[in-house]
């Protein structure tokens, strides 16, 4: 319910100038339905320019509606949101439960002045329920909401994460932890970012063919192209596809790179925040509160790898994880150079800074890790051998009754000593370790991933054992927390070093469970 004092506080619209934004955001949307209604409507003799102005001056006005029909207020217990025409709908977020503050300039609100307020609870965030959207606010009206609701007094967080107190009147000064480095271009053509474009584009000019009626075929260029291709043979067929596509894929993730993260910055606020931001058209201002922090995530795939990149990522409450690292918030460093991604790591963890200035060397991004041992490196190769072998065969069976190529389970069988290498790569990837306050787990080959959680973030435990890692001795031990994924895995690591590293992160946690165990091993003795 909605205290009387909050009913008295009065409603405000957003921006006028969203009056702007929304159209064409609207218009953009169904561009592909409009381009396509103007031509089948011309091609067939119709009028089919008046349905695509119709349709323009539909979404004209749905797009207007939305300044009409959105309001919000501040109270000093709730942000609230309410909008519908038809269906009134009300959001209210508790302010206690703000983590995040998302604040994104696409180049049509720069243009205006205007930016898009995203806030974060941290509850439901894979399904985005736990957003609430401000669209669209002025550039100053956003800033100050952010500080307003992450920069709270001290006095209102625990005593032991309260930052000092800024002395009234004096400017805030910010510490600047990472900005971009021209150098760090280089890294683009290796997140293959890209393949999303390609898939985009694709998928858009499908779409359009697809409204229009559009016979591709019948299309000069794409027949001479089309014609020009067929005279080659199979081999330069292959060999031209690939070329063409590594360069489009080079050159769309190089530009995809530099427009996402041109002008990126992290900075620490002394009010206890780090602050976010990057873009070059697009701005994105993301503020993340340092006690809902939990741990950092090294993530390096396989070319990022190859030429010793990392990208990091914040392991907190209030943000989803980082899918593809690009348009999650958790980012903290795009790619670049993995020791400045281990350096980064080092200045954001509370507890490893403090050692880092102590001299000490223990750090859970840089700290040995402990193999999983022979029955864990069995398992891969049984793994992957296993899965080449099936694939080997079914690609056999048809070239013996459905007439296959041969050179498909040929060019299997010559990829053997590929799945020796990736199975061996998984291998090596595997480790843990529990140093300074933190569970350290690697796992992956394809992207290998680090990932320091903090074991006071750590709310339980899951010990799960497939019926082939009954029978190696090995388990999966997986950390439950609040916070990024909700769950880290330690995989196929021995029971006895399961139960021992869960009792040591967590002192006390486990006890219950092992006191029940001890009479039922005894019995079975």
């Amino acid at each position: 319910m909605i205290d009387v004092a909050d009913a008295t506080l009065a409603w405000r619209r957003l921006s006028p100038r969203m009056l702007v934004i929304h159209p064409v955001q609207e218009v953009v949307r169904a561009a592909p339905a409009l381009l396509g209604l103007l031509i089948a409507g011309t091609s067939s003799g119709g009028q089919g320019h008046w349905w695509s102005l119709a349709g323009v001056g539909l979404m004209v006005v749905l797009g207007m509606l939305r300044w009409f029909t959105t309001t919000y207020r501040i109270t000093p217990e709730h942000v609230q949101v309410r909008r519908g025409l038809v269906t009134r709908k009300v959001v209210t977020v508790p302010r206690d439960r703000v983590r995040t503050v998302d604040v994104t300039s696409h180049v049509l609100h720069r243009v205006l002045g205007l930016a898009r307020v995203e806030v974060g609870t941290g509850t439901s965030e894979r399904r985005h329920e736990g957003r609430l959207k401000l669209d669209a606010l002025s550039a100053a009206e956003a800033a100050r909401l952010r500080v307003e609701l992450l920069h709270r007094a001290p006095a209102a967080a625990p005593a032991a994460s309260a930052a000092p107190a800024v002395p009234s009147g004096m400017p805030v000064v910010e510490a600047e932890l990472a900005r971009m480095r021209p150098e760090w271009v280089r890294f683009g053509p290796f997140t293959m970012s890209g393949l999303v474009t390609v898939g985009v584009v694709a998928g858009f000019v499908s779409r359009l063919v697809s409204e229009g009626n559009v016979d591709l075929g019948k299309v000069g260029p794409v027949q001479e192209t089309w014609r020009w291709f067929r005279e080659m043979s199979l081999p330069l067929e292959i060999a031209t596809v690939v070329l063409v596509l590594v360069v489009f894929v080079s050159v769309a993730s190089t530009l995809g790179y530099v427009l996402a993260f041109g002008h990126f910055r992290l900075t620490r606020h002394p009010e206890g925040t780090l602050h976010v931001t990057r873009g070059l058209l697009t701005r994105r201002a993301t503020t993340i509160e340092e006690r809902r922090l939990r741990g950092v995530e090294v993530t390096e795939p396989l070319l990022l790898r190859a030429v010793r990149g990392a990208r990091l990522s914040a392991v907190t409450t209030g943000l989803r994880a980082a899918q593809g690292a690009q348009r999650g918030g958790s980012l903290l460093l795009p790619p670049a150079p993995r020791a400045e991604a281990v350096s980064v790591a080092r200045l954001v963890l509370p507890r490893v800074s403090g050692a880092a200035s102590a001299g000490s060397d223990a750090s859970p991004v840089t700290t040995p890790l402990i193999p999983h041992g022979p029955a864990a490196l069995r398992r891969r190769f049984t793994r992957a051998y296993g899965v080449h072998a099936l694939v080997l065969a079914v690609l056999l069976a048809l070239w013996w009754w459905a007439g296959l190529p041969s050179w498909t389970w040929l060019t299997a069988a010559a990829l053997l000593p590929l799945t020796a290498l990736l199975a061996a790569d998984r291998y090596h990837s595997l480790g843990h370790a529990l140093t300074s306050g933190y569970l350290v787990t690697r796992w992956g080959s394809f992207s290998r991933r680090r990932v320091a959680l903090e074991c006071d973030g750590v709310i339980g435990w899951n010990i799960e054992r497939s019926f082939f890692q009954r029978r190696a001795g090995l388990a999966t031990l997986t950390a439950t927390t609040a916070a990024g994924r909700q769950g880290y895995h330690v995989l196929d690591v021995e029971l006895a070093e399961a139960l021992r590293l869960a009792a040591a992160a967590t002192p006390g946690l486990l006890d219950p469970f092992l006191t029940e165990m001890r009479p039922v091993s005894s019995v079975g003795q």
